[in-house]
């Protein structure tokens, strides 16, 4: 009877000892996707937000470019502004002549570099054609 009392009791260890460690694979993976998925919903957020900040970006300098474009096109517009217009072509045109002799062994330069005023006069007929509303022969 002893021995019959004593397997039961083994029987009813084990069962429990079984039971536990089930419990326990369980619990550990319920963690483990738990874990997964709150990884995934962080990086999820992390993009969302990255791409929102990126967007409000592009419209920050969209909107910067616009209004620096209704400033110049004013300027033009007033007494003398077409003259200085004409006057800032001509720089940045000489500027990037010089920025492409510095940093290039082969530079590929305009029939009539000499003729500055020929190309600040193309630029200009641009600008007037612009303004005026006139499309480009």
């Amino acid at each position: 009877m002893q021995a019959q009392i004593t397997a039961e009791r083994e029987k009813r260890a084990l069962i429990a000892k079984s039971e536990g460690e089930k419990q326990q694979e369980i619990n550990l993976a319920e963690g483990e996707k738990q874990a997964a998925i709150l990884t995934s919903e962080g990086q999820k957020q992390s993009a969302i937000n990255k791409a929102q900040g990126e967007a409000t970006a592009l419209r920050v300098v969209a909107d910067a470019t616009a209004a620096a474009v209704n400033v110049v096109a004013e300027a033009i517009g007033k007494e003398g502004g077409l003259q200085a217009a004409n006057l800032k072509v001509a720089e940045l045109y000489i500027g990037a002549l010089g920025n492409l002799a510095k940093t290039n062994n082969t530079m590929i330069v305009p029939t009539n570099l000499s003729d500055v005023a020929s190309v600040v006069a193309s630029a200009m007929t641009v600008l007037d054609r612009t303004r005026t509303g006139a499309k480009p022969a």
